[in-house]
């Protein structure tokens, strides 16, 4: 509505509701002895209008009026209020009103106050139900919103706000008692959520839609189950670690996937912070990759004074540039395509972007591929992270994470023996340096690069069969915002070499990953059947998160373990057999190289013989 229209509105409201104070006051009998009342009237009608003309009441575009507008409109009457009794004072000195009840300037502040805000109020709601009236009826959907809190109400909201959505909502369900018999939003609510099938039938509900950020797995998982069911396939908000910008939202909803049914239980950690990221020059190897980005969209939202992406495959780098320009379009984010092999560019991108917190994400991480490529894993895995490490120390930088794996314990493959040795390169360099030197360790992450869902997923795509290599396999698994999440909150605890693992929590039987997927996609484990292939060379049936003799402590996040390892290394050792393998890495077969590897670290079971990657 234009605001001409609501000034128009607005006359006969302010009028009344100065009639109605000196009703209020004297009853009905006051127009034959309180001849003032006129006077007031006129005057409201006049110099009100001009208050709210300069406090912008007339400026807005009401159609999207809340509550965060109701103190301007408070500030607008008060004022108006203010004037009114200023005009009343003038009146009664120079005798154009003879007296004056205070109380009438009381009422008619608390009259004007509920007509203009009632006004506005009574705009939007005209605007929301005309706007839902419109589009083909055939196409509106009834949604059940699982989750009536924060993100369930602006869901809601935004639904009603754009019919184009298809989707109107029906019933909030929630687990809350103290929500169930109420009514939010003229939603009723009811629960718990064990019975939203009953108040999907009840409602004629045709899309589930569940809104809630913060829910655990387990709590997904049962809405999803029971959706299924229903043969309706819910949608969801992401979790509360992939809203970086924190701005819920229809566009948002997704279907439900593998990574919302392992969801992780809130941090319950106190003080956690990222804050020493604010204010400073910050580089990430391996940006362009499934941990390296996310680390950099969460470090963004910390406001660096720098955000250098240094990595080695341009496309990748090119799209999270892009990502972090359209996020974070005030942040300096500077991408650098670079190896950190090459020691003579890793100094040149130290020297002019002067990093002081550096993240080493930078990794060859396939088993099998680096189990037939062993030089490759050394020379980036090993040799690299030398090279970071020594240019983290030449130019003072202040804080070094290295993000590391579960295979770096009592490894059985290349790809484990060497995020070992980078490990033992870290806790090395942290001896007697002023850099906060930590290691961060944590098991497999879903989404990543070569994980195994997205070999799972194309499998169902394609009619199956999904392979896995043995039926007791089971690994530790994380979504990748999660992990990332606690690795900038262990970060801000380590120093001098500490080792931090993330409690990962019961490890997972790679089949019941698979089984999930079946269930996810609508499919059956009748139509996708499992085919059992082998262990491949370097893989474990499960993985461990420390050694067996190692001290594991409690940090102020029960989420984040603090772990020392028996054998602190010896650094004039570490640096001899680094040395070693930089020179002699080109001129050994594989085998001796394995050897040497085992040299650097006696716990690597190597395989007796390589064998190709099986399919």
């Amino acid at each position: 509505m234009r605001n001409r229209f609501v000034l128009l509105l607005d006359l006969p409201l302010i009028a009344a509701a100065a009639l109605f104070a000196f009703v209020l006051r004297f009853e009905w009998t006051f127009a034959a002895s309180r001849h003032e009342y006129l006077l007031f009237v006129i005057g409201a009608v006049v110099f009100k209008p001009l208050v709210f003309l300069a406090f912008g009441l007339y400026r807005r575009y009401w159609r999207y009026t809340s509550v965060a507008e109701l103190p301007v409109i408070a500030a607008g009457v008060t004022c108006a209020s203010l004037a009114m009794g200023a005009f009343v004072i003038v009146s009664v000195t120079t005798g154009l009103m003879q007296e004056f009840s205070r109380a009438v300037l009381v009422t008619d502040w608390l009259l004007t106050f509920l007509a203009v805000s009632g006004l506005r109020l009574s705009i939007r709601l005209v605007s929301e139900a005309n706007s839902g009236a419109h589009g083909p009826v055939r196409d509106i959907r009834r949604a059940v919103v699982v989750g009536a809190g924060d993100a369930g109400v602006m869901v809601v909201r935004e639904m009603r706000r754009n019919p184009d959505l298809g989707l109107v909502p029906v019933v909030f369900v929630d687990d809350d008692a103290g929500k169930r018999g109420k009514r939010i939003l003229a939603l009723p609510v009811v629960g718990p959520l064990k019975e939203m099938a009953s108040a999907v039938e009840r409602y004629r509900a045709q899309e589930v839609i569940i809104a809630m950020p913060k829910a655990p797995g387990s709590v997904v998982r049962r809405v999803a189950e029971a959706a299924r069911q229903l043969n309706l396939r819910p949608r969801i908000l992401p979790g509360m670690y992939e809203l970086i910008d924190e701005q819920v939202s229809v566009s948002r909803l997704r279907e439900v996937d593998i990574e919302d049914l392992l969801r992780r239980d809130p941090v319950s950690g106190s003080g956690m912070t990222i804050d020493y990221l604010t204010g400073q020059n910050v580089l990430v190897t391996g940006a362009g990759g499934s941990i390296g980005s996310e680390l950099c969209r969460q470090i963004a939202s910390a406001m660096p004074s720098r955000l250098i992406l240094l990595g080695h495959g341009e496309n990748s780098i090119f799209e999270i540039h892009g990502q972090l320009l359209t996020l974070f379009p005030m942040l300096e984010v500077v991408p650098v395509i670079a190896d950190i092999r090459n020691t003579e560019r890793l100094d040149e991108a130290f020297r002019a972007h002067g990093p002081r917190v550096v993240f080493h994400a930078a990794a060859h991480k396939h088993v099998p591929l680096m189990e037939q490529n062993p030089i490759e894993a050394i020379s980036n895995n090993v040799i690299g992270t030398r090279n970071v490490v020594e240019c983290a120390q030449r130019y003072g930088v202040e804080r070094f994470v290295l993000i590391s794996t579960d295979k770096a314990v009592a490894p059985s493959s290349v790809m484990g023996a060497t995020k070992r040795v980078a490990e033992l390169i870290v806790r090395s360099a942290a001896q007697g340096s002023p850099c906060n030197f930590s290691i961060v360790r944590f098991g497999n992450v879903l989404g990543s690069r070569g994980s195994v869902i997205g070999t799972f997923k194309r499998q169902i795509e394609a009619g199956g069969p999904i392979t896995i290599t043995h039926p007791d396999m089971q690994r530790f698994f994380m979504t990748i915002p999660e992990a990332v999440h606690l690795v900038l909150q262990a970060a801000g605890l380590g120093g001098h070499g500490d080792l931090f693992v993330l409690n990962m929590g019961q490890p997972l039987r790679i089949t019941d990953l698979a089984q999930d997927l079946i269930k996810l996609s609508g499919a059956s484990v009748d139509d996708i059947p499992i085919v059992y292939t082998g262990l491949r060379p370097g893989e474990k049936l499960i993985e461990s998160l420390f050694e067996p003799d190692a001290v594991v402590t409690a940090t102020t996040n029960d989420q984040i373990l603090r772990v020392v390892e028996p054998n602190e290394p010896d650094r004039q050792l570490v640096e001899r057999m680094v040395r070693r393998l930089s020179i002699e890495q080109h001129a050994l077969d594989d085998e001796d190289l394995r050897r040497l590897l085992q040299e650097v670290v006696p716990t690597y079971a190597a395989p007796r013989r390589p064998n190709v990657i099986r399919h």
